[in-house]
């Protein structure tokens, strides 16, 4: 069945960017006859992350979730061991882990913002518990350095989930640096793209080495290319993880624009702020915080706390007749047809609370001036008018 088409004046919610140089970069990796990983492109990515972060170790995969199933093998998990995830987060972060035969244990947001509760934190940790799971929603910061502290006392694994957080900081350090290990994508609905895509950042230099190996099928093939085995063999666990490399060329172009391209989600979310601010102090709906003082924000969404979950819906549907396209975000995990009887039933209610009311609007590097002011000037009227 042919779809129908999309009306002339459609906004999407999300359109992926075109720095310029993408499609000759693609050509250039056709041309040198190596479309396979751990090419040149994935090299230049790779090198530019290790050194702009001040990263260890930084492996680029075919997704975020590779990265976090990735980083799930390397702690060598158990059946029967804990790991605590956020429940209001996307299906990955929880599902690396209980690939691996992990419990998991779901932490509640907190009251003001979708990131986990970490004052909540100390009471679900059991002497079964083997790691925590943060996630900066929308590139926003967790506390790092009060959740850090609680895992070097509990001796636990810290796996940063940024894959929303490219180039937020915290403290003046990039998010995906705290943790042992981080989880980056590169979606074609994140800052930067390729696609499909993702890195894992290896903090932990201890680690650098068998993540590599796991990377590469569980295969020293990356040390035998380098001249630092003396033969290719099979030596641990392990799935092919490396992305291709036209996914690699593409992203190098947004690499190289990534200044540009975060200069103008900033002015997009700068818009949105000033002109639906008046409302949300009228209280209309409520607007997520901005990050605080000692943090920056990569600007990667922009949403709005509905009052209500018939409120959101009744906003979505408002503004699809507009031919405009918001989305709600993630349904909470401890609620899911797969998770729910596993959840120890303890409620949560924040977390419930942001999967029945927030929204997104639309947010990308093209979003044009006039389609945003008819973002605005729906909203604004739905409110208006209600």
């Amino acid at each position: 069945m042919i779809p129908s088409p999309l009306p002339p004046d459609f906004i999407p919610f999300n359109r992926p960017h075109l720095a310029g140089p993408e499609l000759e970069y693609i050509r250039q990796a056709v041309a040198a006859g190596k479309l396979s990983g751990n090419g040149l492109f994935t090299q230049l990515c790779q090198h530019f992350f290790e050194q702009h972060y001040g990263i260890p170790k930084v492996l680029l995969t075919t997704s975020g979730t590779d990265a976090l199933e990735m980083a799930a093998l390397l702690l060598n998990l158990e059946p029967g061991d804990e790991v605590i995830v956020p429940s209001y987060t996307f299906t990955s972060t929880a599902n690396a882990f209980v690939l691996r035969g992990a419990r998991i244990v779901f932490a509640d947001s907190g009251p003001d913002h979708p990131n986990l509760d970490v004052a909540q934190l100390e009471t679900l940790i059991t002497p079964r518990t083997r790691a925590i799971v943060p996630v900066h929603y929308g590139g926003q910061p967790c506390d790092m350095i009060a959740l850090l502290a609680l895992a070097r006392r509990y001796n636990l694994w810290v796996v940063e989930d940024a894959a929303q957080a490219i180039e937020a900081r915290f403290q003046d350090r990039p998010l995906g640096t705290f943790g042992h290990l981080a989880a980056f994508s590169f979606h074609e609905t994140k800052n930067l793209s390729a696609g499909e895509g993702g890195m894992l950042a290896v903090n932990d230099p201890e680690l650098a080495a068998r993540a590599e190996i796991i990377w590469e099928k569980g295969t020293n093939r990356a040390a035998f290319a380098r001249g630092e085995a003396a033969r290719y063999e099979w030596v641990d666990v392990g799935s092919s993880f490396l992305p291709s490399e036209l996914n690699a060329a593409y992203l190098w172009a947004q690499v190289e624009a990534r200044d540009i391209i975060q200069e103008q989600r900033k002015r997009h979310w700068e818009t949105y702020a000033a002109a639906l601010a008046p409302l949300a102090a009228a209280g209309a709906f409520g607007l997520l915080p901005v990050s605080p003082d000692d943090s920056q924000p990569n600007w990667h969404l922009f949403a709005l706390v509905c009052k209500s979950e018939p409120e959101r819906d009744a906003l979505l549907e408002f503004l699809r007749q507009r031919h405009i396209l918001a989305v709600f975000h993630y349904l909470p995990l401890h609620r899911s047809p797969y998770y729910a009887s596993q959840h120890d039933g303890r409620l949560l209610p924040h977390a419930d609370r942001f999967g029945r009311t927030l929204l997104r609007l639309p947010l990308y590097h093209d979003l044009q001036p006039e389609q945003q002011n008819r973002v605005i000037e729906a909203v604004r009227t739905f409110y208006e008018t209600r």
